[in-house]
């Protein structure tokens, strides 16, 4: 019999892996590592968050006590002898503190904390697959596009952000301590939207696009392309590589690829039906990261109420990313027989509208907690 322990089941991805796990009619089989004071309080989070997803409360109803590993990864010690690891068959990784701000715990939980629980897991006896859930930008700045599925990562000096210097950390440290653990690494792309709810399970990062679409300014020209995937796909994939009984490589980009990468012109275009407006086409300018300052007039009349210090850093911050234009290659998941992914712009309009009422700043703390 399997059981499958997914971490992070409180969040946009892990969310959508323990829907999808559910969707396949493995509720029986899981364990979930969910922080919390007890395992009623922890059933409610997860409850919570499969509602969001619109899970039918009948079935988020079936998930017990009994499936309910209560734990953090900054406090493995906490949880490490617990009998039921042992007999854990495959774990989806997905908890991280996936924030772009400089939030303290980000190296303490995504580096030091996911070792000790890997290195826990390494010595389940049953344990067939540890797919842990890094970042596609684990690759830094200056890599060639598309970007191939490689082990060669940039050091932690070539990161954006502390967040993309720790998925790389961990994915080497792993690597080179832990042999023995029967690893598998799916690196997403950017995650935003759902395919069928648009933004309503999470607005993260689709605020950067309703930000480009209402103040007409970014730091990318409107040809060029972003790797964009919805959560629904993305935790497809990453069960499909857990449960699949052999696969061909141990390392797996989960992204849009060369196929289904769009254009910023076609997302505009998609974000405008949404909104039930004209898209910015020839009324938008390419600026530079440092004229981004100069935008900041137009806060308050395009944007909204909101904080100008905030909004500007965040803006400048997610510049250096569309800058760098990145696809990343997925081949190896279409080989395995994966379905291929969707393109954003195919459901960029339903994100559009189903956010327009949120305020963009509220938007923000998705990604800046």
């Amino acid at each position: 019999m399997e059981r499958i322990l997914v971490t992070g089941a409180t969040g946009f991805l892990g969310g959508a892996v323990v829907a999808e796990l559910m969707r396949l009619g493995h509720g029986e089989n899981l364990l979930l590592l969910v922080r919390a004071g007890t395992a009623g309080e922890a059933l409610e989070r997860v409850r919570a968050q499969l509602a969001r997803l619109e899970i039918p409360a009948a079935a988020s109803a079936a998930l017990g006590a009994e499936h309910i590993l209560i734990g953090d990864l900054s406090a493995v010690a906490d949880f490490k002898d617990d009998a039921r690891l042992d007999s854990v068959t495959q774990v989806i990784n997905c908890a991280a503190i996936a924030s772009f701000s400089n939030h303290p715990q980000i190296w303490p939980v995504n580096v030091d904390g996911t070792f000790a629980f890997a290195e826990r897991m390494a010595r389940a006896p049953a344990l067939r697959r540890f797919l842990h859930v890094g970042t596609a930008m684990a690759c830094g700045v200056g890599t060639d596009s598309p970007v191939r599925e490689s082990w060669e990562l940039a050091d932690t000096e070539s990161h954006l952000v502390p967040y993309t210097a720790s998925k790389a950390e961990i994915e080497r440290r792993i690597r080179r301590e832990l042999p023995q653990l029967p690893l598998v690494v799916a690196r997403p792309s950017i995650v935003v939207g759902h395919r069928r709810l648009g933004c309503k399970p999470s607005g993260s990062i689709f605020w950067v696009f309703r930000m480009g679409h209402l103040l007409e300014r970014f730091t990318c020209e409107l040809e060029e392309k972003i790797d964009v995937i919805p959560v629904d796909y993305c935790a497809e994939a990453l069960v499909a590589l857990a449960l699949k009984p052999a696969l061909k490589h141990d390392l797996y980009h989960v992204s849009a690829g060369t196929s289904a990468s769009c254009s910023f012109a076609d997302i505009d275009a998609a974000v405008a039906q949404g909104l039930d407006c004209r898209p910015v086409g020839d009324r938008y300018r390419k600026v530079t990261r440092a004229a981004l300052g100069q935008l900041a007039g137009l806060f308050q009349e395009r944007i909204g109420p909101c904080n100008r210090r905030l909004v500007l850093r965040a803006l400048r911050l997610y510049a250096g990313f569309a800058e760098l234009s990145y696809v990343f290659d997925n081949s190896r998941l279409q080989a395995e027989g994966i379905a291929a992914p969707p393109p954003f712009s195919g459901y960029a309009a339903l994100c559009a509208s189903t956010s327009k009422h949120t305020p963009v700043q509220e938007q923000m703390h998705w990604d800046f907690k």
